[in-house]
């Protein structure tokens, strides 16, 4: 869940969001490679998720609430985890780098307003 408010023009805007449920995840293009010396790679292409939610906002001159689904797609992902090796000789993974990008949010509200 989610709550905050945020300062627009005239006044603020009371938010909360609620009630997240992810009803799609696509993964079409994945790879995993080794990076000698240093960890694994992991690329992942082209994906996309799908979530409902229950919002409501107020504000000083109105108020509303409803359902909405949200889908974003053309998301792409790059991270690079470290493999080190401990005094003991096992192995550990901690996260060495991470690049994210989104090209397309489609939101859907649907209010009483």
């Amino acid at each position: 869940d989610l709550s905050g408010y945020e300062k627009f023009g005239l006044g603020n805007v009371k938010y909360n969001i609620s009630g997240i449920h992810i009803t799609a995840v696509e993964f079409p293009s994945t790879s995993i490679s080794l990076i000698p010396g240093t960890g694994i790679k992991l690329v992942i292409g082209n994906a996309s998720l799908t979530f409902d939610m229950t919002w409501n906002i107020r504000t000083w001159m109105f108020k509303d609430s409803g359902r909405s689904t949200v889908y974003i797609s053309k998301v792409f992902v790059t991270a690079i985890l470290s493999t080190p090796l401990d005094h003991a000789g096992h192995a550990s993974i901690s996260l060495a780098s991470c690049r994210t990008t989104s090209g397309d949010i489609d939101i859907k509200l649907d209010g009483k307003s």
